[in-house]
């Protein structure tokens, strides 16, 4: 043989198994690289990183212009940076951050939920104690709303949980919606015990006798300021760990509320027998208004979640941008919706494919996408729709 010739590779004896990888379907080997390729952290195909400014330009660009300017350029600039960074990141890391802080935070909503339903126990007891030994009317409505709170804590408790493992035979879209059905029940119990507050209240200045008074009760005072002592510790817990959970968004709302109830019911009680009889069923009547305009302002914001309303801008680009980062063969992204299914999000996005991709690639990949996208915090469904062409009319489109 001679020197220049190549000599030729060694020979695999045949007793050697195959490896894993060699059974596989070259096109699926490939495939999987490309894929793996396209979502590890901190792809960048359009550049977004070098849109970033650092802190030293954001400073720079803060100088320039009049006070109000230079806060809202170097705040815009801020935002971008905290955006670029969430599009970079990739599903998984998404995905392990929510999954991390969930059960970080979940010790901590479990004594938010038991402290809130123990402590609404007892000062449902003490109010309706102070309402009936004062027969105040301010010390009545802070008492209904106070004497409603524990059962909306256990059954709104009762709901979250029973969403998280419905059948998927009767409930194929998930049980997102039960605790968006159960706040929206609960608002319309507090609306309609305010509403027979006003017309008690009404009723009672309309009936009184001159030279009626109101005793000042001491006790009745010092139980509910017990309550507002109670509710203001509550307050501040919920409050720090708020955006954690829904359940406990409503709980910080609820004692936020109570805060302004209690406080205003000492007030207007006090004065009543104090300083004018009238104060005190007039107190009540403010006390009940705002129940009714903070519980009818809770309402319509569960109604639009419980009727799909659109999710948050930010939320849509980035589901737009990891669908289309996703794969080199996705070539575009033909549509995307995001909205709510009670507190959670569908996602329905129809990508783009050529024509020649073979079956059981554009499968592959759509199924991925659609199982990479569920993983996303407060995605309850994924549907991924392929397209070889945008030429065509929206689909899912209602014909009228």
């Amino acid at each position: 043989m001679s020197s220049s010739e190549p000599a030729p590779a060694p020979s695999e004896p045949a007793s050697q198994p195959s490896s894993p990888i060699s059974s596989t379907h070259p096109a699926e080997q490939d495939l999987e690289m490309s894929m793996s390729t396209v979502n590890m952290e901190g792809h960048d195909p359009y550049s977004l990183r070098s849109k970033i400014q650092d802190a030293t330009s954001i400073a720079e660009l803060r100088k320039r212009g009049n006070g109000r300017k230079k806060r809202h350029v170097g705040d815009f600039y801020e935002q971008q940076n905290e955006k670029i960074e969430l599009l970079l990141k990739s599903i998984k890391t998404h995905a392990q951050e929510g999954a991390d802080e969930t059960q970080e935070n979940s010790l901590k909503v479990k004594i938010a939920i038991r402290a809130s339903f123990f402590a609404n126990c007892i000062l449902a007891i003490l109010q309706l104690y102070a309402a009936i030994s004062s027969l105040s009317l301010s010390f009545f409505a802070t008492a209904a709303d106070s004497v409603f709170d524990p059962g909306a804590n256990f059954i709104l408790n009762r709901l979250h949980k029973n969403s998280r493992k419905v059948d998927p035979a009767k409930y194929p879209i998930g049980g997102a919606r039960l605790t968006t059905i159960g706040n929206i029940v609960y608002a319309f119990a507090m609306l309609t015990v305010s509403i027979i507050l006003v017309a008690f209240s009404i009723q009672d200045i309309s009936t009184h006798k001159d030279g009626e008074t109101l005793e000042f009760h001491v006790p009745s005072v010092v139980a509910v300021g017990i309550a507002f002592l109670t509710k203001f510790l509550l307050f501040l817990y919920c409050f720090s760990i708020r955006n954690s959970s829904s359940q406990v968004q409503v709980l910080w709302e609820d004692h936020r509320n109570d805060l302004f109830i209690n406080g205003f019911g000492i007030l207007t009680s006090s004065a009543g027998a104090k300083l004018l009889w009238w104060i005190d069923p007039l107190g009540a009547i403010l006390i009940s208004l705002a129940i009714i305009i903070s519980w009818t302002r809770t309402a319509y914001e569960q109604f639009d979640h419980l009727a799909g309303k659109a999710a948050p801008v930010e939320y849509n680009q980035l589901v737009i941008y990891k669908a289309l980062t996703f794969s080199e063969d996705i070539t575009q992204i033909d549509s995307c919706r995001v909205y709510h299914s009670g507190e959670r999000f569908i996602v329905e996005v129809d990508i783009v494919m050529s024509g020649d991709t073979p079956l059981w690639k554009t499968h592959d990949i759509s199924q991925d996408l659609q199982d990479q996208l569920e993983t996303l915090p407060m995605v309850e469904r994924a549907f991924v729709h392929v397209d070889h062409e945008v030429s065509h009319k929206p689909e899912h489109r209602k014909a009228v």
